[in-house]
């Protein structure tokens, strides 16, 4: 049997339907689970561009509702959450080719994926913050330039 390794959909993708999520682009989706340390570090980032209300953000949990819940309080994550879980066999994950997490997909209003992320990038998520009008890195913080998700 030989392992094939997804790849992420790319940008100009039509971006997949998300069970539960209704919203339409442009919006940014970040596909995470709890117990992965870069998640744990770039989710937190992604509420100042939440805040700044031009461009929401809604967490794609590949964990089930009690984890996720206490995810989002411990990170202070303030903006909404979709299931994805591994008892549903990660459908939203799967459609989208998630090979690691976090992934990152920028969807706009035409429903087409625009950008297209994996891990943490300091240029990609600075790139999203001009594109929200949000400081999402500012010049005090010592954060990595990358880190593999």
């Amino acid at each position: 049997m030989r392992f094939r390794r997804n790849e992420i959909l790319p940008a100009g993708s039509p971006a997949p339907p998300i069970e539960g999520l209704t919203a339409k682009g442009p919006l940014l989706v970040v596909f995470f689970k709890i117990t992965c340390p870069v998640c744990q570090f770039t989710l937190p980032f992604l509420n100042r561009i939440h805040r700044a209300g031009t461009l929401p953000v809604f967490g794609i949990s590949q964990n089930d509702d009690a984890d996720t819940r206490e995810f989002v309080h411990e990170f202070g994550i303030e903006y909404p959450m979709v299931l994805d879980p591994e008892g549903a066999d990660f459908p939203a994950s799967n459609a989208y080719g998630i090979a690691s997490v976090p992934s990152l997909f920028l969807i706009g209003q035409d429903g087409k994926i625009e950008r297209a992320a994996e891990g943490w990038s300091r240029k990609e998520m600075e790139w999203l913050g001009v594109r929200a009008g949000a400081t999402v890195v500012r010049q005090d913080e010592n954060v990595p330039e990358w880190k593999a998700g």
